[in-house]
């Protein structure tokens, strides 16, 4: 079953550098280049892109009424998001040195680079920034929550479930005792590992 296991692992990280690849050919077809995290269009590119851009008036008043209504509800999310940002921040800081977990980087799930895009006004422009912070926010908490499970539970659910994490292919199975007794420990010192090795390449 580990060996399974660790094939398929193998095989999500080759489609991965795959998908990257992609990722870069996608690069040169649009004409942009990433220096110090900001992105810069070839001058034509960013001409041609500027012309598509929908001002600000024209914006307002083709949006749709029940659009501007919900807006402030949407906008209150900011509250709770801040709130679960400087939580993740204490709780890192305070819990993973305790456990020997490798602190998440918050730059690596947090990416604002849309500011960049010449054919976005700037309500879109914000729009973007907050759906950003949104999901780059939940994917670090899951990130965060995963390996604080993989260190207390890493025990595989009964049911089957949706859109699970990296990490969990390699928890044990629901109702394997004799795994979980023998190979806790083992995991845990996975997470001590990964935690050195970060500390290396600093």
């Amino acid at each position: 079953m580990t060996h399974q296991i660790d094939e398929l692992i193998r095989r999500i990280k080759e489609l991965q550098e795959e998908l990257e690849t992609e990722f870069k050919q996608k690069r040169e077809e649009f004409q942009f280049v990433i220096e110090k995290k900001r992105i810069r269009f070839a001058e034509e590119v960013a001409r041609q892109q500027r012309r598509l851009k929908t001002g600000l008036f024209r914006y307002l008043i083709e949006a749709r009424p029940l659009n501007i209504l919900t807006a402030p509800i949407i906008y209150a999310g900011f509250i709770p998001f801040m709130a679960l940002d400087l939580f993740l921040f204490i709780y890192q800081a305070i819990c993973f040195p305790v456990y020997g977990i490798p602190k998440v980087k918050r730059a690596d799930y947090l990416i604002f680079d849309r500011e960049d895009l010449p054919y976005l006004n700037i309500i879109e422009k914000f729009n973007c920034f907050y759906c950003s912070y949104g999901n780059g926010l939940a994917a670090y908490a899951r990130e965060i929550s995963a390996r604080t499970e993989q260190y207390w539970c890493p025990i595989k659910h009964a049911r089957r479930i949706k859109a699970a994490h990296d990490r969990y292919p390699r928890f044990f199975e629901f109702g394997d005792a004799e795994s979980f007794s023998k190979g806790l420990e083992r995991l845990r010192q996975e997470l001590e590992k990964e935690r050195e090795q970060g500390e290396e390449r600093r």
